[in-house]
């Protein structure tokens, strides 16, 4: 779906002397300027055209465009090749009829701006200034709040332009527009509902330019949903968590109970060394005893 806003006109005739020697002629040449304000719907493919002429009467056609975040052309003169400088799929094409238009293929927030053209044709010229902009759809919500006063609320996030919300029932709403970092606007309106309304029939509508009719939804309590996601996420990591500690816990305790135990097993250097000099005392005064005996018994 495509919105005119305005067009704007302006025919300027003009008039150039030639004077070829003694003769003198005067050529007569028509300059229009146009000012178009178009609005397309996000992702459609759109055509804009400057000129009803044929490409056979046409010299040359110079699109210049100031986008949201550069400027850049598609131009075509009698003989020459396309020139593009915006390398983003728009291109020169022709009708059946012949005539020259620009295509801009899905259109989005990146191709909004100001689209200046300079068609120049056999016994005359146009130049068109044509103000593109997209329409996107808001994302909807509805919802009643309960506190001191219960509150029915609309809501209408990302719309471009910002959407419009009435009540079916109820005055003197409060309504509040932000705008976002990508150019959309949110609105949002809050009914204070009066004590003892019944909300079961309460609703609000939505107008949008994307929209041939108008959208309603009604009004109910936001559920409360309980995380159990991250709930079931927070317990089973503690468990794990808890797990590994008294594992490393019984771990460290087993490792001292077996240092321990052979400690007990093993004696240490200082009682080897105090033990193997009265060992070798003792032997040798074995050994002294036996010979003494012997000494004896053989003299006998």
């Amino acid at each position: 779906m495509m919105l005119i806003f305005a067009t704007v006109f302006l025919l300027v005739p003009a008039a150039w002397s030639l004077e070829p020697g003694t003769n003198q002629s005067t050529t007569v040449t028509s300059s229009t300027y146009v000012i178009t304000n178009l609005m397309f719907n996000s992702g459609s493919d759109v055509n804009l055209s400057c000129s009803d002429r044929t490409w056979s009467e046409t010299l040359h056609v110079i699109w210049n465009m100031t986008l949201r975040d550069r400027i850049c052309q598609v131009s075509l003169s009698t003989g020459e090749k396309v020139q593009d400088s915006c390398n983003d799929g728009k291109s020169l094409r022709n009708t059946s009829r012949a005539q020259s238009y620009l295509h801009i293929p899905n259109i989005s927030a990146a191709d909004v701006g100001v689209y200046n053209c300079n068609f120049v044709y056999n016994g005359g010229k146009k130049d068109c200034k044509i103000n593109v902009a997209i329409t996107v759809a808001p994302r909807l919500s509805a919802w009643l709040e309960r506190g001191d006063k219960m509150v029915a609320v609309c809501k209408a996030e990302g719309g471009r332009p910002a959407a419009n919300i009435s009540w079916s029932h109820g005055r003197d709403p409060l309504s509040a527009e932000t705008p976002e970092t990508d150019g959309s606007i949110t609105v949002e309106s809050r009914l204070q509902l009066d004590e003892g309304t019944d909300p079961e029939n309460l609703t609000c509508a939505f107008r949008h330019p994307s929209w041939d009719q108008e959208k309603t939804l009604g009004v109910k309590l936001r559920k409360v949903y309980f995380p159990w996601r991250l709930f079931i996420t927070g317990v089973v990591g503690s468990t794990l968590l808890l797990g590994f500690a008294i594992f490393a816990r019984k771990k460290i305790l087993m490792l001292r109970g077996c240092h321990q135990c052979d400690s007990s097993k093993s004696p240490t250097i200082e009682e080897v060394e105090e033990v193997e000099p009265y060992a070798s005392y003792v032997n040798v005064r074995t050994l002294f005893g036996a010979e003494s005996r012997a000494s004896q018994l053989h003299s006998n």
